[in-house]
């Protein structure tokens, strides 16, 4: 590991620990968000120290394609875990007059650019074989859209309706699939690559029941959701409205249906090429 590797990371661990211990001085929320925000700077503090253990170690040489893969899925994924907070919190928990807040949504921000910078220098040296391909981004994109989606989700409301139980599983499902996807990549049980023609075709068949329910999803989240269900006038009041999440859950389903259709034509390149 290059001396501006071990420089990037100590300040990406550097950042994201100032970003959680200011938000845990704070004190404790219930709410989605707050607890998505401290998650996501636990999450890539502990995911950047393994990594930066890791690569004092001999793992790189002895395992080069295992490790490039899962460094670029722990940046990739980080970077756009990092990318929702820092425009989450200051949205909704940061004030003029509030100064730990908005230090925590200036460091978050500088852990941000530096993920983002890492992936770039990753992706120009070429080192993940599938996860920087635009299959393998979509991966990782279909996890984290999944990851907003269970954020916004209430429990309570679901259980009145099976068809909003269904959208429940279907955005299970799929994402219990791509994280599986990403995993076998990760530690080489899997080749998506023009000469691995059976894994592709299993590959395409997933891909394709994932559109399908998507589109399913799509149609019952709105139509179960906001049928009979205007948004309260009392929303404007509070930082963090239930009836506001119900619609950031319908646009990420839209997100993730078109990416899962992106995969999907590109699965059946590989196929059929």
């Amino acid at each position: 590991m290059g001396k501006p590797d071990i420089i990037m990371r100590i300040l990406e661990m550097i950042f994201t620990c100032i970003s959680f211990s200011l938000l845990a001085s704070l004190g404790h929320s219930t709410d989605s968000f707050w607890t998505w925000c401290m998650f996501t700077w636990c999450f890539c503090f502990s995911v950047t120290l393994c990594r930066f253990c890791m690569g004092f170690t001999s793992l790189r040489e002895t395992l080069p394609d295992f490790w490039n893969d899962l460094s670029a899925a722990c940046a990739m994924l980080s970077t756009l875990m990092l990318l929702a907070t820092s425009i989450i919190y200051p949205i909704f928990f940061t004030c003029p007059s509030c100064g730990r807040q908005i230090g925590a949504s200036v460091t978050s921000c500088l852990a941000f650019i530096l993920h983002a910078i890492e992936v770039c220098l990753m992706k120009a040296e070429k080192n993940s074989r599938f996860l920087y391909t635009v299959p393998g981004f979509l991966k990782i994109l279909e996890a984290f859209v999944a990851c907003i989606i269970f954020t916004c989700l209430d429990y309570t409301s679901i259980l009145r309706f099976p068809g909003l139980q269904w959208c429940v599983a279907v955005y299970s499902i799929c994402s219990i699939f791509t994280v599986l996807v990403i995993i076998s990549t990760i530690c080489q049980l899997l080749c998506p690559c023009p000469e691995a023609v059976g894994q592709n075709k299993v590959l395409t068949v997933c891909n394709v029941l994932a559109v399908l329910m998507y589109i399913t999803a799509v149609v019952i989240w709105p139509l179960y959701s906001f049928k009979n269900n205007p948004r309260p006038s009392y929303c404007s009041e509070l930082v963090t409205c239930p009836w506001d999440n119900l619609v950031v859950i319908s646009f990420m389903t839209c997100v993730n249906l078109v990416a899962y259709i992106v995969d999907t034509v590109y699965s059946f390149r590989l196929v059929f090429s």
